[in-house]
C-alpha cells in the first residue's frame, strides 16, 4: 500500500500532530462522539486514499482529531481487520501513518475474551505482552524503512505507560487486570480446546486485532499501550454460544468505565 498519498491529505486537514492516537476497538466508540470529538476535525477512513470502507459493526470508521483533557490527540474510531480478506499492510496502514507524522504513542483498545478463569465479563485488562498467533507478521516482505529488518519486541507494551495505566485506574477506584493477549485471525470464534490450549501457552484474553498493529507501530519506533475489554468469557469456559451481538453489549455496558480510565491516563499523560 502507498503511504504518501494518505499522508499527505493528513498533512493538509489535521489542525495538529497528536501526541497520542487512540484506537477505539468494538463496541468502544463512545468516546469518539463526545463534545470534544465533535468539535475536532473528523476524516472518514474513505477520504484516505487507499483506505478502505470500515465493515464491521461497532467501527464507525474515521480519524478525529481534537483536544482530550488538554492533550492533542486522534481518535481512531475503528480498524480494519485481517479476517475482512484486508492485506496485512493495510490493517497496518494507520500505525505507518502515525509514525511518519510524528506521533510519539498509541493507546490500542480491543474487545476480547476472557481467557483466565479468575477475570470477569466488564472488566478492563492492561495488555502486559502478546502472542502471535495469526500464523502470519506485518513485516514479511522487503523492509519498510526507517524501521530495522529485525526490530526488538522484548517490551512491546511500554512499561511506563501501563504505569500509569494502572495510577489511572487507582485513582479513580477501578479494578484493573493485567495480562498477555493472544491475537488470532478470526473470523470464527475458538473452540473450547483452543481455549484450553491458550491458557497452557500463557494467554489471559484472545482477540481477532491489535497484534499486528502493535508490531508495526513498534517498527515504526512508537511506544504502545494496550487495554482489553473482557466482553466474554471464552468459549468453554460457560456453558453460552459467543455472538457479536453480545460483545457489542458487553463493550457497551463497559463503555462509561472505559472512558473514565482513559480520560484520566490522557489528562495525566507524560510521554
Amino acid at each position: 500500500m502507498q503511504l504518501q498519498p494518505a499522508l499527505d491529505v493528513l498533512k493538509a486537514r489535521a489542525p495538529f500532530i497528536p501526541e497520542l492516537a487512540i484506537v477505539l476497538g468494538s463496541g468502544l466508540g463512545d468516546i469518539a462522539e463526545s463534545a470534544e470529538a465533535k468539535a475536532g476535525v473528523s476524516i472518514s477512513f474513505t477520504e484516505l486514499p487507499g483506505f478502505p470502507q470500515q465493515s464491521v459493526a461497532g467501527h464507525s470508521g474515521k480519524l478525529v482529531f481534537c483536544e482530550l483533557e488538554g492533550k492533542k490527540v486522534v481518535l481512531q474510531a475503528g480498524r480494519f481487520h485481517f479476517y475482512e480478506g484486508h492485506p496485512l499492510d493495510v490493517v497496518t496502514a494507520p500505525m505507518r501513518i502515525y509514525g511518519r507524522f510524528g506521533l510519539k504513542a498509541v493507546l490500542h483498545t480491543n474487545a476480547a475474551g476472557a481467557i483466565n478463569p479468575d477475570f470477569k465479563v466488564g472488566e478492563l485488562m492492561v495488555i502486559a505482552d502478546h502472542i502471535n498467533f495469526t500464523g502470519t507478521n506485518p513485516c514479511i516482505g522487503p523492509n519498510v524503512p526507517p524501521g530495522p529488518r529485525f526490530h526488538d519486541m522484548t517490551v512491546a507494551y511500554d512499561k511506563a505507560l501501563r504505569q500509569q495505566l494502572h495510577a489511572a485506574a487507582e485513582s479513580l477506584g477501578q479494578r484493573l487486570q493485567e495480562g498477555t493477549y493472544i491475537g488470532v485471525t478470526g473470523p470464527c470464534y475458538e473452540s473450547p480446546a483452543e481455549i484450553r490450549a491458550f491458557r497452557t501457552m500463557g494467554a489471559d484474553a484472545v482477540g481477532m486485532s491489535t497484534v499486528p498493529e502493535v508490531i508495526t507501530a513498534r517498527h515504526e519506533g512508537l511506544r504502545v499501550a494496550g487495554i482489553s475489554c473482557l466482553c466474554n468469557m471464552g468459549a468453554g469456559i460457560l456453558p453460552v454460544a459467543l455472538t457479536h451481538e453480545d460483545v457489542l453489549a458487553a463493550g457497551a455496558a463497559a463503555a462509561a468505565a472505559f472512558e473514565t480510565l482513559v480520560r484520566k491516563f490522557v489528562k495525566d499523560l507524560a510521554l
